[in-house]
């Protein structure tokens, strides 16, 4: 086949206008995400890995786990209770692949469940290889009116609290050798007015990426960070965007469209893998040409 003009990979024309209440449901979008179900090609490069991800249930979260079991690993997934129709969508494709799949729903905004699920994902698969955190809280406000400690609080709790809690769990368990990957967002280096909260917590979480980093490459463990652009998501259709905006949502990228999942599933794979042994403290965006300095 050949290169491919990635204009033209996936989905170029307007999204239909869609609203789910949060978080959302990746199986009720039209049309639904492509997070490598069918699509992502593993080629053994996490052979025999355990891997915990969180807000592994769709898109993003979804397409690192699959990747990962495509790659040879067995995986670990976070999501919430509601969204147990997604996760056992992933539970299935992950053991299509013939790996472990274990299945861990619970609000990460609760200090001590990040300690029990690190622990459950521990026991479980038999050992820790990489955390993955990818769950996220977004809500759009017009302007700064719009926001209330209450919300600025609950995508803080969601977005920053629970690296901190993962990681302090998991460094009883982590090896030299064993990787962190956390993610971040475009909106971390350009942010919008309507997402000041979310925003500032993904500026927060490339501050915090780099400063594990700093600590943690002396005992032989990498922490990296991807930063995605426009995704097609949950996330995007249940409030983290005006419904005006969803039509034509990714369309203002270099590349002219928002992105697939699966599109990051190589980025989160090689920062897992071994090809990435001299890579730590590093963001690596993945935003259709959108610039992040």
């Amino acid at each position: 086949m050949g290169a491919q003009d990635p204009r033209n990979k996936f989905k170029t024309s307007d999204y239909d206008k869609q609203e789910q209440p949060v978080p959302g449901l990746q199986s009720e979008m039209t049309p639904a995400p492509d997070c490598g179900e069918t699509s992502y090609i593993g080629h053994g490069r996490l052979q025999d890995y355990k891997i915990l991800v969180t807000g592994g249930d769709s898109a993003i979260g979804r397409a690192a786990a699959i990747a990962y079991a495509k790659e040879g690993a067995d995986v670990a997934i976070n999501y919430l209770p509601s969204e147990e129709q997604d996760a056992q969508e992933v539970k299935e494709v992950i053991e299509q692949a013939g790996r472990q799949a274990v299945l861990i729903p619970g609000d990460i905004r609760d200090e001590q469940f990040n300690y029990d699920l690190v622990e459950q994902a521990y026991k479980t698969l038999g050992g820790l290889d990489n955390v993955t955190l990818v769950a996220g809280h977004q809500q759009y406000h017009d302007d700064i009116q719009g926001f209330d400690t209450k919300s600025f609080a609950e995508t803080f709790e969601t977005n920053v609290y629970p690296i901190f809690w993962t990681v302090q769990k998991a460094l009883q368990y982590l090896q030299p050798g064993a990787s962190i990957t956390t993610t971040s967002s475009v909106q971390g280096y350009n942010p919008s007015p309507i997402l000041h909260d979310y925003a500032a917590s993904k500026a927060a979480i490339i501050s915090l990426t780099k400063s594990l980093s700093e600590e943690l490459g002396p005992k032989g463990i990498r922490v990296n960070c991807v930063a995605p652009g426009p995704f097609w998501s949950p996330l995007q259709i249940s409030g983290g965007q005006p419904q005006s905006k969803i039509p034509t949502f990714g369309q203002n990228t270099p590349l002219g469209r928002a992105g697939q999942p699966v599109e990051l599933s190589g980025t989160y794979v090689l920062l897992a893998a071994e090809e990435s042994s001299y890579t730590t403290g590093q963001v690596f965006g993945v935003t259709g040409g959108i610039q992040i300095d």
